[in-house]
């Protein structure tokens, strides 16, 4: 195959370009830092939480469990997009190859699925933890956490995966430069020569099918654990249920925020600078990922031993 960049013949094409805020040169430079800087943060953070939750015993139960799957969810999505971004901003390096491209898309669409569902269960474990503490142990099992790591992973696959298969059956016959850090599914879609309307259409009610019944669930866990929490009498329960609680929501409103002002920008994007939604998309990848290991994980005193003690068996 020929890849063509201007061309509107019939010639297909073998690989994009990115066009990565090419049209603002400073966006490249002044990003790059900050970029590398969080990119670090979240690689060595959810590094460390995974190996603190794996080699210490005390902390081999269901909550850690499912907190080592975001930790792995965040490295995945980070390499999977910070990298080449970098790559391009630092060597200019814009062309991926046709089947990197959809194999980047599908997956983001997945694990960004999978750690929606994750906060949704986690959301599930300290509602059970804080509402119905003494039955804590005979619902959030061992064999729970087997049973939701099965139904995030197979929901998460089959909801995402007729994404690329969708865009890639798609004749892409003239462009290839793509107006995106990545391989976002409508950036692509929009180069063919094909009516992409079954795309938009799923990609909308496919995504917020999923995240937006996930939110929904995530509010009323969260609700519940309120109305529990203000009932309580016991000095500083209150206080330290919401300090916790009230973290890890705030981090899961700022996860679908990012998205919510996405989608935004896109509708207006007549009225928004078209590099918004691109640093948006960019951004979502990688803060989240960059603050979940320290808003579960370091906050929790249970870790905090962990770490500690692992630092001195290290010394």
């Amino acid at each position: 195959m020929t890849t063509l960049q201007n061309d509107t013949t019939s010639t297909e094409i073998s690989e994009f370009l990115l066009n990565c805020f090419v049209r603002s040169p400073r966006w490249q430079l002044w990003l790059s830092l900050p970029l590398s800087i969080l990119f670090l943060l979240a690689m060595g953070a959810n590094s460390i939480l995974l190996i603190t939750i794996r080699l210490e015993a005390s902390l081999h139960e269901p909550m850690y469990y499912l907190l080592s799957l975001l930790s792995l969810l965040d490295i995945v999505l980070c390499l999977t997009v910070i990298p080449k971004v970098l790559a391009i901003f630092w060597f200019d390096l814009r062309s991926i190859g046709f089947s990197a491209c959809f194999l980047q898309m599908y997956v983001m669409n997945c694990f960004l699925a999978m750690e929606s569902c994750t906060f949704m269960v986690m959301a599930f474990d300290r509602y059970v933890a804080i509402c119905h503490p003494l039955r804590y142990p005979s619902i959030i099992t061992e064999q729970f956490v087997v049973k939701a790591f099965s139904f995030i992973l197979g929901r998460s696959f089959l909801m995402s995966v007729p994404i690329p298969i969708l865009s890639a059956r798609l004749h892409y016959c003239g462009r290839n430069v793509i107006e995106n850090c990545i391989c976002a599914n409508m950036s692509v879609s929009r180069l063919s020569c094909d009516n992409v309307t079954l795309n938009r259409i799923y990609q909308f009610a496919g995504g917020w099918t999923l995240l937006g019944s996930d939110l929904l669930l995530i509010f009323l866990s969260y609700s519940l654990i309120l109305r529990a929490v203000l009932r309580l009498k016991a000095e500083g329960a209150v206080a330290k249920a919401l300090s916790t609680c009230g973290s890890h929501f705030i981090l899961i409103l700022f996860f679908s925020t990012i998205l919510l002002v996405f989608v935004l920008t896109h509708v207006a994007k007549r009225k928004v600078s078209p590099d918004v939604p691109i640093l948006l998309n960019v951004l979502h990848h990688v803060i989240p990922a960059a603050l979940n290991p320290i808003v579960y994980g370091v906050r929790t005193k249970e870790i905090k031993q962990g770490m500690q003690r692992l630092l001195k068996k290290g010394w």
